[in-house]
């Protein structure tokens, strides 16, 4: 079970709250009657009750940025390999897609919608208690057929040009020959890696339902996505992919500095 951070950040609030309202209206008023006509100082509040008074008005402003405007998100595999790396930190858009309400992931307004290229950040539907990140290949009414590692949307095959070939570090193995290939996914211009030696996943003309979008990785040949485990619900929708703010090579134990700061396409 994943630890889901927007919940624990949630019960800090309300724990941090009742502590605090409860020192304003009852401790703090018997600690000035109690101090009442003595030359000393007003005592001071006890130790948890003091950190629970400093913590609550922080805890609730990084709620609200975090639930209405940018979640921090971590690329935790190479699903998304060359586009995005393990190990990136990246801000996630939360309004791109319209306000929703915390916890319960509700739409509260806004008409944004994703888009075909978006990289979007959504709960894992066979367990919402995970968050996954993935391109959006297929918007409701879509047809959708991926056939010996070509794409093709409502019949139209995506332009690929081949970039080159080599070794490059997956997720899964150690290393693997890779054929880099630059993608025309309706004007949004990304690199993909494809594996030679790995079977294609085909699917043939999949038509992706109303109120579910079709995702795929960019490292073709070793994502879980759609083409194994189905669709993403609108419900299930966190948010676009915004910018890289930092990026940790865990291999060299080192920063990535060029990568800081690059916008997500």
């Amino acid at each position: 079970m994943n630890l889901d951070f927007e919940l624990i950040l949630f019960y800090a609030i309300v724990i941090t709250g009742v502590l605090s309202l409860i020192d304003v209206v009852w401790l703090a008023k018997r600690r000035k009657r109690y101090s009442y006509g003595s030359i000393t100082e007003t005592p001071k509040p006890p130790l948890l009750f003091e950190y629970a008074r400093s913590f609550f008005p922080i805890l609730v402003i990084v709620f609200l940025l975090r639930s209405f405007l940018f979640e921090p998100f971590r690329i935790p595999s190479g699903s998304l390999e060359p586009t995005l790396l393990t190990g990136d930190f990246i801000f996630v858009n939360k309004f791109n897609y319209g306000t929703r309400l915390p916890i319960l992931h509700t739409k509260l307004f806004g008409k944004g919608e994703p888009a075909r290229g978006d990289i979007m950040v959504f709960l894992w539907p066979p367990d919402p208690s995970y968050k996954f990140i993935k391109r959006v290949i297929g918007l409701p009414g879509d047809r959708i057929s991926y056939i010996d590692k070509e794409l093709y949307v409502n019949g139209e095959k995506i332009p690929q040009n081949d970039l080159s070939s080599g070794i490059a570090s997956l997720p899964s193995i150690a290393h693997g020959s890779v054929i880099e290939k630059q993608e025309n996914f309706f004007g949004v211009k990304h690199n993909i890696f494809v594996m030679p030696d790995r079977e294609s996943r085909n699917y043939s003309d999949v038509t992706v339902p109303l109120g579910m979008y079709f995702v795929m990785g960019d490292n073709r040949d070793d994502s879980a996505d759609s083409r194994y485990w189905g669709f993403v619900p609108e419900k299930n929708i966190v948010g676009k992919a915004s910018r890289v703010w930092m990026s940790w090579n865990n291999d060299k134990w080192s920063i990535r500095w060029r990568r800081i700061g690059q916008h997500i396409q």
